[in-house]
C-alpha cells in the first residue's frame, strides 16, 4: 500500500517538535499533527497547494508551499516535495503553456520573442507579458491544483471501496 511506503519516509513528529533549531523559527507552528498525517483531506490538499505554488514564478516556491501548508493545516512534506515538478528541465513548457493561457484567457496576440540568456533581455521580454503570463501561472496553478486535489480524492475513495469489498470477500469465505 503507498501508504505504508510513503509513511516510512516520513520524518518523526516527535524529532520535529523537540529540533530547537525549527522552534526557533517556527515556534509551535510545527507541533500541529496534521502537517505529517496520512490521510485524504490532508493529502489531498497537499497535492492542491504543491500543484499551485510549482505555477508559481518565483524562487521561493517550497517556502510559499510551506508556509501554505502550516495555514491549511495539510501535509507539509508532501505539498514541498509536489513544487519540485517544476524544476529547470520542466519549468520552460510549463511557464509557456501558462503564458499561452494566459495569453488565450485575455485574447491577446502572443509576443513573438528570440531567447537570449541576460538579465537585460528577461527583464525586456517579462516588462511585454507579465499579465498574461501572471494570469496563465495563476489560473493553471488553480486547474492543477484543483485537478491533483480531486484525482487524490477519488483514488483514495477508490481505495478504500475496494479494501472493504475484499474486506467483505473474506469473511464470506471464512
Amino acid at each position: 500500500m503507498p501508504k505504508k511506503f510513503i509513511k516510512r519516509y516520513m520524518p518523526d513528529h516527535q524529532k520535529i517538535r523537540n529540533n530547537k533549531q525549527l522552534n526557533k523559527v517556527f515556534g509551535t507552528l510545527l507541533h500541529d499533527p496534521n502537517l505529517l498525517h496520512l490521510n485524504r483531506r490532508s493529502v489531498s490538499m497537499a497535492f492542491f497547494v504543491g500543484l499551485f505554488m510549482a505555477f508559481v514564478p518565483l524562487p521561493s516556491q517550497m517556502i510559499m508551499a510551506a508556509a501554505v501548508a502550516i495555514i491549511v493545516r495539510c501535509n507539509l512534506p508532501i505539498s514541498v516535495g509536489l513544487v519540485w515538478i517544476s524544476n529547470p528541465v520542466t519549468m520552460p513548457p510549463m511557464f509557456y503553456f501558462a503564458y499561452k493561457v494566459g495569453t488565450w484567457i485575455l485574447d491577446s496576440p502572443e509576443h513573438e520573442f528570440v531567447f537570449e540568456l541576460s538579465w537585460k533581455w528577461l527583464g525586456t521580454e517579462l516588462e511585454a507579458i507579465w499579465q498574461p503570463f501572471l494570469l496563465g501561472c495563476t489560473v493553471s496553478g488553480l486547474v492543477f491544483g484543483a485537478l491533483g486535489y480531486t484525482v487524490i480524492r477519488l483514488l483514495w475513495r477508490l481505495h478504500i471501496i475496494n479494501a472493504i469489498k475484499d474486506r467483505k470477500n473474506k469473511r464470506k469465505k471464512n
